[in-house]
């Protein structure tokens, strides 16, 4: 059995479920307002070199382009938008790596996942399908790295992430690392939209406890 299939094994779904990550993108969105109007962000949900942070909830983990885009945060009008983005279209990966890809270029904007790229997906990736999950609330090595549901992500700036003009180095925080994970990611002036530009959260973090002799 494969990891998603273990996700999905223990994953209830149902309306309520749903209406409550309605409620809790709305919640959410409104304290991110607050929060950039009283530290001095501004419009783009950029900070102003502040060790500040946004978290996301999501619904479900989306198999294709047109699921992908029904997602509010599919704007991309935020590099933390399309950071959170880029985890959870990665969790997707064991199920579907072909519409994975897909997704990916959408959030690549003007280019698209290369071939070296899907190679270092793949390399990264196979039998380790529980690394993007890491990064997402509810998991540890103890419990597989399955994350709690509805599926929630923080993600996090520096003082140092947007040093260089319409470029943006966003952090997160993997259940199985000691130290903070990276996105890259690239501004389009004329839309105003942060695409990704190159995954290094990838490396290996701790084994499931399951998956380990020693434990």
């Amino acid at each position: 059995m494969g990891f998603f299939d273990s996700l999905k094994n223990s994953a209830v779904s149902s309306l309520k479920q749903s209406t409550n990550s309605a409620v809790n993108h709305a919640v959410s969105n409104a304290a991110n307002n607050a929060f950039y109007n009283a530290t001095g962000g501004n419009k783009d949900g950029v900070g102003k070199g502040k060790n500040s942070s946004q978290t996301f909830t999501f619904s479900n983990i989306p198999n294709s382009v047109a699921e992908l885009q029904a997602f509010p945060e599919s704007s991309l009008d935020s590099p933390f938008k399309t950071t959170a983005l880029v985890l959870l279209v990665l969790c997707n990966y064991e199920r579907d790596e072909n519409n994975t890809i897909e997704m990916l270029n959408f959030l690549k904007g003007p280019e698209s996942v290369s071939t070296y790229e899907r190679q270092f997906l793949k390399e990264r990736l196979t039998g380790k399908f529980y690394k993007p999950f890491s990064f997402f609330a509810g998991t540890s090595p103890k419990n597989g790295y399955i994350p709690s549901e509805p599926f929630t992500i923080t993600v996090y700036e520096n003082p140092y992430s947007f040093d260089n003009e319409n470029w943006a180095t966003m952090w997160l925080k993997s259940s199985g690392a000691d130290n903070d994970r990276e996105i890259k990611l690239r501004r389009k002036p004329s839309t105003n939209q942060w695409f990704l530009n190159d995954i290094q959260c990838l490396s290996d973090i701790r084994i499931p406890e399951s998956e380990d002799p020693w434990a």
